[in-house]
């Protein structure tokens, strides 16, 4: 299981929102959800919580550049999350290792670019056809299938134009990326071994400070720590491959003593 370290070059992230803005600052968080734990570091500088204004593309490629540049000069695995066509084309020629898209790789302009570029693929499923997320109630007893259909089009527009299956991973959304309720993100991680088995791809969860969390702990985005790591855990006890949290050294801590569990357990 590997961990992608969440940085927000952004101006108005739903939890972290302007802390990171300038490079030097982004950079240093970078470093310390490496130090940390994590295997990676997610860059994203374009928020998509619903109440988010999307910078101009230019804007977005700017805030990244000379952070992954840095990064990519310390031979630290960087992960760009975007689903701009310009930003994309642009982190592929800084060679990142994975793209990271809330929109599933939508847009069949890339399409030429993906086939032959060595990046993996994360593709997030969420109930928003495109852009950031919204408010929108959506029926729990809907959400599952309307996952499996989203997946079984998108994989294969994807593997059709070239794009080989191994490069690909699958994140099924969370918080409001699946609707309003609460009770759609916690059916969607009680489901996870159902969705893994009936698409056999490596699977990556984002439940870091999530809305449904706030909703049932009554808690602020920074005081979700406890429930995101307890989310976190339920995931990868049903396999993900792919944690993507703000807190990698608590994700860390809480899969050591995890193991070391495990161990004393199988010793009995």
């Amino acid at each position: 299981m590997r961990i992608f370290g969440i940085v927000n070059i952004t101006a108005d992230s739903f939890s972290d929102g302007g802390l990171y803005l300038a490079p030097h600052s982004a950079l240093a968080h970078a470093r310390q959800l490496l130090a940390g734990g994590a295997d990676v570091v997610d860059l994203g500088a374009a928020s998509s919580n619903p109440d988010a204004q999307a910078p101009m593309v230019e804007t977005e490629i700017d805030r990244l550049q000379s952070v992954v540049l840095a990064l990519q000069a310390e031979g630290r695995n960087v992960s760009i999350d975007s689903c701009r066509r310009e930003v994309q084309e642009a982190a592929i020629g800084w060679g990142v290792r994975y793209l990271n898209d809330i929109n599933g790789f939508a847009d069949p302009l890339l399409y030429e670019r993906l086939s032959s570029a060595p990046q993996q693929l994360i593709v997030m499923h969420k109930v928003q056809e495109a852009g950031v997320a919204d408010r929108r109630a959506y029926e729990p007893q809907q959400i599952l299938e309307r996952i499996c259909r989203f997946f079984d089009q998108r994989l294969a527009v994807l593997q059709r134009a070239g794009v080989e299956a191994g490069r690909l991973i699958l994140d099924p959304g969370m918080g409001f990326f699946l609707g309003a309720a609460p009770e759609n993100s916690l059916l969607i991680l009680r489901s996870l071994q159902k969705l893994r088995a009936e698409f056999p791809f490596r699977w990556m969860i984002s439940v870091s400070r999530k809305s449904f969390l706030g909703a049932l702990t009554g808690r602020e985005p920074k005081q979700r720590g406890a429930a995101t790591l307890a989310a976190e855990i339920f995931a990868v006890e049903s396999g993900v491959d792919f944690v993507r949290t703000h807190d990698a050294a608590a994700l860390r801590d809480a899969l050591l003593v995890r193991r070391a569990l495990l161990a004393s357990e199988s010793e009995q």
